[in-house]
């Protein structure tokens, strides 16, 4: 099994075992706290299946339809699973604050606190392994998929915390961590979003990359000015293109060197998937 793809086998049968725990147990003990951890739980399945077919769809080979390759569908799907994030959100915090007018108290076990427990340190053990594998792939689902990991452990921390004040006498402590699961998830969900928003509109890269590429470029020796350099993302890497200055006096060989080594260190920063590069003749054309 090719290494990207391990994070989400894990995510998906770890999700699986999460959510059917939580849930029995929350329904068990009527926790919509519980219940609301086992929903997030089981949406991280579905993400996570969404994110597998998104990996596949992605890393198809350029063809006739799409010539610059599939890299594009990517943070199309992260953006679909921040779209259904905002969906879960929205339904558990729905549930949560019904609980909260309507009231209802519900008694506290040592069982649901267990639950709670194993869940906070199975999706930290999933957040560290995904974030760890997609960041090293450069792979924005995965780093969608880790996050929403993260968020889901630490919903289960406020889980875990609303249980043991209720059971310690205050009665909205369920209803409220229900809540604030809702609230992560919201929060998680609108960074993902906006995130991928700029990935799929072609947004240029921070000013520090733009730089990172000029210095590089003007690091190649007889490489005398570099201008005209644009950027954008299409999927999650970048396209680059640049003009090159060069001295009058080069062959037209030796200038095709330059530039081919100018394209081979810029294409060695770990956000450019290729770089376009134009050769320009110092004092003679521009």
């Amino acid at each position: 099994m090719e290494e990207i793809y391990r994070p989400i086998w894990v995510s998906i049968v770890g999700n699986v075992l999460l959510a059917v725990l939580k849930l029995t147990v929350g329904f068990l003990y009527s926790s919509i706290a519980l219940i609301s951890d086992g929903v997030h739980s089981l949406s991280d399945v579905v993400t996570s299946v969404i994110g597998y077919a998104g990996i596949k769809i992605s890393s198809k080979p350029p063809d006739k339809s799409h010539p610059f390759g599939h890299s594009r569908f990517e943070p199309l799907v992260a953006f679909l699973i921040g779209e259904a994030l905002v969906i879960v959100a929205y339904e558990i915090g729905r549930d949560a604050v019904y609980r909260i007018i309507h009231g209802g108290r519900i008694e506290v076990t040592s069982t649901m606190l267990a639950v709670t427990v194993i869940s906070i340190l199975a999706k930290e053990f999933m957040f560290r392994y995904s974030v760890h594998v997609g960041k090293r792939l450069n792979s924005q689902i995965l780093v969608a998929d880790a996050y929403h990991h993260r968020s889901d452990a630490l919903s289960s921390v406020a889980v875990l915390i609303g249980l043991g004040t209720q059971r310690l006498g205050f009665q909205y402590g369920d209803s409220l961590a229900g809540l604030v699961v809702a609230l992560f998830l919201l929060k998680v969900s609108l960074d993902i979003i906006l995130e991928n928003v700029g990935y799929l509109t072609g947004q240029a890269p921070p000013f520090e990359i733009c730089e990172e590429i000029k210095n590089r470029a003007l690091g190649v020796p007889n490489v005398l000015g570099v201008h005209d350099l644009r950027a954008h993302y299409v999927g999650s890497r970048l396209h680059v293109e640049l003009h090159i200055e060069v001295p009058p006096e080069l062959t037209l060989k030796e200038a095709h060197d330059i530039s081919e080594e100018v394209k081979k260190r810029i294409e060695e920063i770990p956000e450019v998937e290729v770089a376009f590069v134009h050769v320009d003749i110092k004092g003679v054309t521009e």
